[in-house]
């Protein structure tokens, strides 16, 4: 600033400057054979200088000395005490102005501005433009807090830069397992962000360790491997929070992503090996369930179907022997009213219903010849015919319909011959 002004004010502090050395014992020293302005520049005449360029750029005049003579014998007027006076009291002025503007500062959106007196927090601003005290009294702190930061365990950068120390734990069941994940997470609370913890990201690696050695420690193999990943991670985050809120961090976790979750790499051939064993193992079961599956119905639904073809024929029998049976006691009423007549009906009956399902062949004797034709290509196609018939009767039984039976071909040869013509062929 001083600077600035003097350069608006015209003044030069050259080294060049012919009135530097300019001072009282000028003379002295060129009385002894040096020249004026080889020594060491006049502090005194360099200051009246400047007081008179200042006066001069803020329009005041110089006050001429008492009797017009120069002090101390030297060539340049008396120092103005007042205009001096006025000149530091314009320049602290612009030194404080400067110093309080030092105290503001601008906060962009997302973020959180902490303050500080004398080192200890303050209070917090929002985000915009803010003014705090300057340096000393008091400085600021800005903080992200809508950043979404990560922090990874078991590797750094890269999956292939492992850190065993970090990923290789215990499971419930005593196998190793190497697992490497990485977890993102906001802040919460920029104060508690700042002053409770010293080194907040190797701070959220180890909680993060400490809580998947934890989950994982209560869980087995498999399950870690294979369908409990995400319950994993998720417990893992729970238990995270848990953790973060009561060392009262101020980190809020927003998600935990599992990189890569594998046996160590040292009986990795192993344990393919017994991963194919234990897929074949699922694989014939799954086989042999596909085959019971297949196989147990259609035998389920054909003992069903006997037991219902079995109840359906004994009630068929029992209804048809009930229906006989009162058949028998009417026709033993009607026997008795008329046993001839009734007799006689029965019979009847009886030869039509035998006959009806029976293949017949008449035969007159009399005036026949003695060369009998029969028909048996008729007789073979009417008794599969009568087979047929009688097979679909079967298949739709009525309540009182008798089981039909198996019909032979009967040829019924009328050979009533008188006694004549018998004793006639003997004869012959």
């Amino acid at each position: 600033m001083l600077v600035s002004l003097l350069k608006k004010t015209g003044l030069k502090l050259s080294l060049n400057d012919p009135r530097w050395g300019n001072r009282k014992d000028d003379g002295k020293k060129a009385q002894e054979g040096k020249k004026p302005g080889e020594g060491p520049p006049d502090l005194d005449q360099l200051w009246r200088d400047f007081n008179q360029r200042l006066n001069a750029f803020f329009g005041q005049k110089n006050r001429p000395d008492n009797g017009g003579n120069n002090n101390g014998g030297g060539g340049g007027p008396r120092p103005d005490m007042k205009g001096a006076g006025i000149t530091a009291g314009v320049v602290g002025v612009i030194a404080v102005f400067i110093w309080l503007a030092s105290g503001a500062f601008i906060v962009q959106e997302g973020q959180s501005g902490v303050v500080l007196t004398f080192g200890k927090y303050s209070h917090t601003t929002p985000a915009g433009f803010n003014w705090r005290w300057p340096y000393p009294f008091q400085t600021d702190e800005t903080v992200n807090v809508s950043q979404v930061r990560t922090v990874e365990v078991g590797y750094r950068q890269s999956l292939r830069n492992k850190q065993a120390s970090e990923s290789l734990m215990l499971t419930d069941d005593e196998n190793i397992i190497d697992i490497q994940f990485a977890v993102q997470y906001t802040l919460k609370d920029p104060v508690a962000w700042l002053f409770n913890t010293r080194d907040q990201e190797d701070t959220l690696r180890q909680v993060a360790e400490t809580a998947i050695r934890e989950v994982v420690g209560r869980s087995k193999m498999d399950f870690v491997l294979y369908e409990g990943r995400e319950k994993v991670a998720y417990d893992t985050q729970q238990l995270m929070q848990q953790i973060l809120d009561r060392y009262k961090v101020g980190a809020a976790i927003t998600n935990v992503t599992m990189q890569a979750v594998q046996p160590p790499e040292q009986v990795q051939a192993a344990f393919d090996d017994a991963v194919k064993a234990g897929q074949d193992r699922e694989r014939q079961k799954n086989e042999g369930q596909a085959y019971a599956n297949d196989v147990i119905p259609k035998a389920r639904g054909a003992a069903f179907r006997l037991m219902e073809e079995a109840q359906a024929y004994s009630a068929m029998v029992t209804e048809n022997a009930a229906g006989n049976a009162s058949r028998f006691k009417q026709v033993l009423v009607e026997y008795q009213k008329a046993p001839v007549v009734t007799r006689d009906r029965m019979y009847l009956e009886t030869m039509q219903q035998v006959f009806s399902s029976a293949s017949k062949v008449m035969v007159d004797a009399k005036t026949g010849s003695n060369l009998l034709y029969l028909p048996l290509d008729k007789l073979i196609a009417q008794t599969a015919a009568t087979d047929a018939a009688a097979a679909r009767a079967a298949a739709t039984p009525a309540a009182n319909t008798v089981l039909p039976q198996e019909a032979m071909p009967t040829v019924e040869v009328n050979t009533r011959r008188d006694s004549r013509s018998s004793r006639e062929r003997e004869s012959r």
